[in-house]
Parts: structure tokens; sequence; C-alpha cells
């Protein structure tokens, strides 16, 4: 009997220990994650934008990768793009909480971000993304801000074997620095518009 009594006490922790185990996903999203952050690109969870598309496709929902390059001695005007295309589209669509629609027809030129005016900036304007694979088709927006760019794109998505089967741990590395080299690039481009 005092056996049995052991055998169950042995099953029932290590049963405890695998359910402390996290999933090949979470496993897959935190080298993903590590990796970003080894190359300084800053990873962050966020809740979505009211100017992004999130989760179903709707403005604000959801959950979001944000990977940001802060960049030294830049200066870049505070702006906004969406994907559209495939390509960089100034972000027209401006928060419902900070700006009536009816008080100003160009949202566009004079939208704002917390108390801060959002310029219209064309520099990146039908700039195609030229991303991994792996990585652009979960691409959602754009802010560039001061001295940094931000990303905001579903990171999850580009680990799940549903909708990345392509997914390849060595590539992580490979296709992040593509992504930080084409954040570079861009701040460059408007930074030379200015």
């Amino acid at each position: 009997m005092g056996m049995w009594i052991a055998i169950a006490i042995v099953l029932f922790v290590l049963g405890s220990m695998m359910a402390l185990k996290p999933s090949g996903i979470d496993q897959r999203l935190d080298k993903l994650r590590m990796t970003a952050r080894r190359l300084q690109l800053n990873p962050k969870l966020v809740t979505c934008p009211d100017w992004v598309k999130g989760k179903d496709n709707e403005y604000g929902r959801g959950m979001i990768g944000q990977y940001g390059l802060v960049l030294d001695n830049v200066k870049l005007p505070l702006t906004r793009y969406q994907v559209i295309d495939g390509q960089w589209r100034p972000a027209s669509n401006a928060s419902s909480n900070n700006i009536n629609a009816s008080s100003d027809n160009n949202s566009l030129n004079n939208s704002l971000n917390n108390g801060l005016a959002i310029q219209a900036n064309f520099s990146l304007d039908k700039e195609p993304l030229a991303l991994p694979v792996g990585i652009e088709p979960f691409v959602k927006a754009l802010l560039v801000k001061s001295n940094s760019i931000i990303i905001y794109w579903e990171d999850i998505a580009y680990v799940r074997p549903i909708t990345n089967p392509a997914y390849q741990q060595k590539a992580i590395e490979t296709d992040l620095l593509i992504l930080k080299e084409n954040l570079e690039r861009w701040a460059l481009q408007m930074q030379k518009q200015l």
C-alpha cells in the first residue's frame, strides 16, 4: 500500500512539473524575443494602439508585438505608417478618442497623439516592406518618433507552425538582422527628407 502512495505522489509531482513547462510555441517566441533583445530591437508585447489593425483586423483590438530601434544622434518627426498592399502608407485614421472627425477634415495632417502633433510625412509613402517572408505578412504598422523607429507586428504568428510552416530556428537571427537593417534604412530615408 505504501508503494502505491509513493507512486501516486511521484506521478502527481511529475504531472505538476510537466504542466509548468512552456509550450513549444512559447519556447519559440521566447527565442525570437531574446534574439531581438540581443540585437537591440527592444521587443515588447503591448496593447494594440487604436490606429493599428489588431486582432480580427479591427483597430486597437488585442495584443501586438512592438519592436523598436533607438537611434543615437538622429532627430525624426512624429509620424506613423500602416501597411497597405505590401507598402508603407501614411496612417490616415486618427484615434477616435483624440480627434473629432467633424472638427478636422484633414486628420492625416493634424491628428494628435497624447497631445503631440503627428506630422504628415510621405518619405516612406509606397515604399515596399522588403522584409523576410516569415515577417512581412504579419507587419501591421510603423511609428516614428524623436530618435526611435517602432514596428508593430504579430510576432507570435512568426513562430506558429500554422501561420509560418517554413519556420526554422536558425533563420531567426538572419530575419531579425534584415528587419533591423530596414528600420535603420527607413529612419535615414526619413531624416534625409527633413
